[in-house]
C-alpha cells in the first residue's frame, strides 16, 4: 500500500464565459495539458493514469468524455477512467489507484462549458427524478432559499454575504486566471437588485468555462519531479440526502464529518468551493475555521466557476500554495449537488512525509 502521495503540478484555462457555441472540451484542454506536462517535466508516456471529471448532460451528448480524450492523443494506449462528477472527485479515484501499487503518477482533470445552455435550468437535472426536477427548480432559487434560512435563523446577514464577494474579487487580482475581480465596496453591493432573493449577482459565481489539471505522484517520485511536493495527508468525501425536505440546509455534517476522517486541523489556509456567498459563510463554520485561516486567496469559486473542474482547481490552488511555501498545511473543499449535497475534504501539508 502506497502511503505517500503527493500533488507534483497543477494548470488550468482561464476562466472565461466564452461565445462560441461548441461543447467541445479539447480546445480548453490541449493547452492546459502541455502547460503542466512542461511544469513537471514530464511527457505523456510518463503518465501511468488519467482520469477526467466531467459532465455528459452539461455538454449535452452521451459520451462527451470520450471526445476530450482526443487531447491525450491516440497513441501510445493509455490506462484512462472517468467520473461523471467534479474533477475533485477524479483525483479521489486517482489517489486510489496510486495506493493500490498499481501506477506511481496521475494525470487528473476537469472540464466543464457552462455558457452552452441554460445552466440554471441544466443544474436541476441533479434533483430527484422523480418528485423535484419535474418541478424544475432551479439552482440560483434553491441556493436562495438555502440562504434565507440562515438569514432568519442569524447565522449571517446581507452584509456579511457581501463582504465576502468583494474580498474574493479583492483577492482575485493576483490571479490571472479569474473571471471576475477588482475592488468593490460592500455599500454598492447592497443597493444592487435581487437575482433571487435574498441572492444578488454578486451572491452567485458566474457562468464560466474552463478546465483543470494535476499530476500526482508517490513517494520518491514525487520528490525526483518536484522541489516541494504538496503531499496528500488525508482525503475523504462524505453525501448528505437528496431529498432537501430531510436535511438542515443551514449547516453541513457531511462536511464536518469528511474533514474529521482527513484530519483536517490547524489548516494556514483553505481553498472552498463554495458558489455562492452565504456558502463559503457556512462551509467555515462546518469546518471550524478561525479567522486565522486565509480563505480563498486565490478569489475562489465567486470569480470563477468552470463546472466540473472548479472543486479540482480547489485542490490545485491548496496545493501551488503549499509549493510555492505560502503554507505548510492547507485545506481544500469541493462540492456536488444542491446546496453542498455532497462534499470532499482533502488535507495537503509541505513536510508531512519528507
Amino acid at each position: 500500500m502506497q502511503d505517500d502521495i503527493a500533488i507534483v503540478g497543477f494548470a488550468q484555462a482561464p476562466n472565461v464565459r466564452s461565445t462560441t457555441a461548441t461543447t467541445n472540451g479539447v480546445e480548453m484542454l490541449i493547452p492546459v495539458f502541455a502547460e503542466v506536462l512542461a511544469a513537471t517535466g514530464l511527457s505523456k508516456r510518463d503518465i501511468e493514469f488519467w482520469c477526467s471529471g466531467s459532465s455528459d448532460y452539461l455538454a449535452g451528448r452521451a459520451f462527451s468524455f470520450v471526445s476530450a480524450v482526443d487531447a491525450i492523443g491516440a497513441f501510445p494506449p493509455i490506462n484512462e477512467s472517468h467520473v461523471e462528477m467534479d474533477g475533485a472527485w477524479a483525483l479521489y479515484e486517482a489517489w486510489v489507484k496510486i495506493r493500490t501499487g498499481e501506477v506511481d503518477t496521475a494525470l487528473v482533470y476537469g472540464f466543464g462549458k457552462s455558457s452552452a445552455g441554460d445552466l440554471r435550468r441544466v443544474l436541476a437535472l441533479q434533483l430527484d427524478p422523480y418528485l423535484v426536477a419535474p418541478l424544475w427548480p432551479d439552482s440560483v432559487s434553491i441556493a436562495g432559499l438555502q440562504a434565507r434560512l440562515g438569514l432568519e435563523a442569524g447565522l449571517w446577514t446581507e452584509r456579511d454575504m457581501a463582504a465576502v464577494a468583494a474580498r474574493s474579487r479583492a483577492d482575485a487580482i493576483g490571479n490571472p486566471a479569474a473571471q471576475l475581480r477588482g475592488i468593490v465596496d460592500v455599500d454598492e453591493l447592497l443597493a444592487r437588485p435581487y437575482l433571487a432573493d435574498p441572492l444578488r449577482a454578486h451572491d452567485c459565481a458566474p457562468i464560466t468555462d474552463g478546465a483543470a489539471a494535476v499530476v500526482l505522484a508517490a513517494g520518491d517520485r514525487a520528490r525526483e519531479i518536484c522541489a516541494r511536493p504538496a503531499w496528500i495527508t488525508g482525503i475523504e468525501h462524505r453525501i448528505e440526502s437528496a431529498n432537501l425536505g430531510a436535511r438542515d440546509l443551514t449547516g453541513s455534517p457531511s462536511t464536518t464529518a469528511a474533514a474529521k476522517a482527513a484530519g483536517a486541523g490547524g489548516v494556514e489556509l483553505a481553498e472552498l468551493h463554495a458558489p455562492f456567498t452565504h456558502q463559503e459563510i457556512l462551509l467555515r463554520q462546518s469546518l471550524g475555521l478561525g479567522d486565522e485561516v486565509r480563505i480563498n486567496p486565490s478569489g475562489g469559486t465567486l470569480c470563477g466557476n468552470p463546472m466540473f473542474a472548479a472543486g479540482l482547481v480547489r485542490i490545485g490552488e491548496a496545493a501551488a500554495a503549499i509549493t510555492r511555501g505560502v503554507a505548510d498545511r492547507a485545506l481544500a473543499h469541493a462540492t456536488s449537488g444542491p446546496a453542498l449535497q455532497q462534499n470532499l475534504v482533502c488535507v495537503l501539508s509541505g513536510g508531512g512525509h519528507e
